[in-house]
Parts: C-alpha cells; sequence; structure tokens
C-alpha cells in the first residue's frame, strides 16, 4: 500500500466519521463544515503528492514536506481562534439570559406582592 492510498482512505475515513457524527447531532453544521475541509485536503493532498511539491515550490519553500507542517500549525490556530469566538458568543448569551431570567423573576415576585391572595389558597404559616 503506498502513502497515497494511505493517505486518500484516511480522508475517507475522517469524512466518514464527521458525517455520522453530523447524523448523530453530536457536530453541527458550520463545525462539521470544518472537518469535512480537513478530510479534503488530507485526501486531496495525500493522492497527489505532486501538487504539494509544486505548491511548495511555488511559495518559495526549499523543503516541500515542511508546508504540510506549516499549514497545520496554521489551520490549528485558525480553529483555535474560530473555537474561542464562539466561546465568547455563548458565555454572552448565557449572561444575558440569566439577567433576563434574574428580571423576569424580580417582575414575577413583585407581582405576587401586589396581588391579594385567593381564598382557595392557603395562608403561609
Amino acid at each position: 500500500m503506498t502513502y497515497q492510498v494511505t493517505s486518500l482512505v484516511l480522508g475517507l475515513l475522517i469524512a466518514g466519521t464527521i458525517l455520522w457524527l453530523v447524523r448523530r447531532d453530536h457536530l453541527h453544521g458550520p463545525f462539521a463544515f470544518w472537518w469535512i475541509g480537513v478530510a479534503a485536503t488530507v485526501a486531496l493532498l495525500g493522492s497527489w503528492p505532486r501538487m504539494f511539491d509544486w505548491i511548495a515550490v511555488f511559495l518559495g519553500i526549499g523543503y516541500p514536506p515542511i508546508l504540510a507542517v506549516v499549514l497545520g500549525f496554521g489551520l490549528l490556530l485558525v480553529k483555535m481562534l474560530t473555537m474561542d469566538i464562539e466561546r465568547s458568543r455563548q458565555e454572552r448569551r448565557v449572561r444575558r439570559l440569566a439577567q433576563r431570567m434574574a428580571l423576569l423573576e424580580a417582575r414575577q415576585r413583585a407581582l405576587e406582592d401586589t396581588l391579594p391572595l385567593s381564598p382557595s389558597e392557603p395562608a403561609d404559616g
């Protein structure tokens, strides 16, 4: 088995796993697009390694395999940044929901204090 076939099989396995996770609702759409892109890149560059060499020469990189390392680190940094952006957005939404809930609870308590007790409700104590 050549490394080209191995890379293609790895890409297809990653893509299949991602689609299975999306179908099982363990991975949501925007995140799935990212990982499908990773799987397609692995399959594409593994299937045609000459294209990888050509891109490295085009970018002026003397040792083409280092391009994979640079691309991998770059993609990891972008992924970490998008994860932090998403986490910040979720924290902001949770904070706003907690504030709205506190306002609604305060309004409910104020309404309960102004309304007289109905005759069917037992008195406290």
